[in-house]
């Protein structure tokens, strides 16, 4: 009977025992849990990463393109045939001389005529070059000049309307040229220059000077005149004609024959030495100056 109790009471308690199952064979089920997790996260960044960089790569090489693009126009167009330039294009001028406010310097670079000037010039120095002639377009459609310096050219012949619509020009010099007669002058002129030159006086027109009543400053020293300019200005300053030809002068040179009361008290110096004339032979010729006029008397 003990024995059928024990068979039985076994029987019934055995299966309700099962052994637990072994440490390492949790183990592989969390490590392979986490692993899913873990490549799962593993691929999900790379994947984002992958997608951003992909993103980054595919707008920097459309920037690149871009850009490319961009400097290959800019080649195609330095490279394309430049479009003929207009005869009064300034950009020859001023990449050959220097234009500066106004103002354009065009010294010893052996042009042999004028350039084509910016409109707005109000300055042109074209000194030490080997210009031979001066005309009328040259100074087309330049209503701004002031100052004109062709200083150590090879002028020989000046247009009569080269400078006659320039009206705001002031200050002139033609010196050290090959100039043998001058041509018809701008009317506010206030300096004249014309030294060493081969000028003679039947090259002075009666009225070049009459109606410049603004010129002060009057240079044809180191020329061929035979006697002083007529009509010269009351506004006159300075006057050199030094190393000349000229021979005699008259009462009526730089005074008034007529009027002894007359004074001339603008001139400050009156330059006639280096002439084959012995001033003190024309003391009435003087009797209008505050000075004597300097050169040889006896």
């Amino acid at each position: 009977m003990k024995t059928l109790r024990s068979t039985l009471f076994l029987l019934l308690f055995v299966p309700l025992i099962k052994p637990a199952p072994p440490t390492q064979q949790e183990s592989p089920i969390t490590f392979d849990y986490a692993a899913d997790h873990l490549e799962e996260a593993i691929f999900s960044q790379d994947y984002e990463d992958k997608y951003l960089d992909g993103k980054n790569i595919e707008e920097k090489q459309t920037m690149v393109r871009s850009v490319k693009r961009s400097l290959e126009l800019q080649k195609d167009e330095s490279t394309s045939p430049a479009p003929p330039k207009k005869e009064n294009d300034e950009m020859p001028t001023c990449l050959l001389c220097v234009c500066l406010s106004g103002s354009v310097y065009c010294e010893e670079v052996d042009i042999d005529a004028v350039p084509p000037l910016p409109k707005e010039s109000a300055y042109l120095y074209a000194r030490f070059n080997k210009i031979k002639k001066l005309t009328a377009k040259d100074f087309a459609d330049m209503p701004n000049l002031r100052r004109l310096d062709f200083t150590g050219n090879l002028i020989e012949d000046i247009e009569d309307g080269t400078f006659s619509k320039l009206a705001l020009l002031e200050e002139l010099s033609l010196a050290e040229n090959q100039l043998l007669k001058l041509p018809v002058l701008p009317p506010k002129l206030t300096l004249f220059n014309a030294k060493y030159n081969k000028i003679k006086s039947r090259g002075i027109k009666a009225n070049t000077f009459k109606k410049l009543n603004n010129l002060s400053f009057l240079y044809l020293d180191h020329n061929a005149l035979e006697s002083v300019p007529p009509n010269l200005p009351e506004s006159l300053r300075v006057i050199h004609l030094q190393f000349n030809n000229i021979t005699s002068i008259t009462d009526d040179t730089f005074c008034k024959a007529n009027d002894t009361r007359y004074i001339r008290d603008r001139i400050e110096e009156i330059r006639l030495e280096g002439n084959p004339i012995a001033l003190g032979k024309h003391p009435n010729s003087f009797i209008c100056l505050k000075r004597l006029p300097i050169g040889t008397y006896f």
